[in-house]
């Protein structure tokens, strides 16, 4: 087989800045969606605090989000299998 037609192939080099590297803490990430794009909102909520600011905002298509619900799916499976299952019973533990 020939590989005449097809794109040569491209090595992407990623750029991590020095403030994005550090990352941000969060316990709360809250998602809405239209038919269009998936809207991810990750915050950080202080105990007795009554309000809470959002650290980042992440939107992507339904196709880029599917392949991160998959990659955060083999993740996980991968931690519990290293360090065990991850109880989410927790009462203070927000789910939205």
């Amino acid at each position: 087989m020939s590989d005449a037609g097809k794109p040569p192939e491209v090595q992407l080099q990623i750029q991590l800045d020095d403030d994005v590297a550090s990352g941000k803490y969060v316990n709360m990430a809250l998602v809405n969606h239209t038919e269009t794009e998936f809207t991810m909102d990750f915050i950080y909520v202080q105990p007795q605090q009554p309000r809470a600011k959002v650290a980042s905002r992440i939107i992507t298509n339904p196709k880029h989000m599917k392949r991160l619900w998959l990659a955060i799916q083999d993740n996980l499976a991968k931690y519990e299998a290293k360090f065990g299952p991850i109880d989410v019973t927790d009462p203070n533990t927000p789910v939205h």
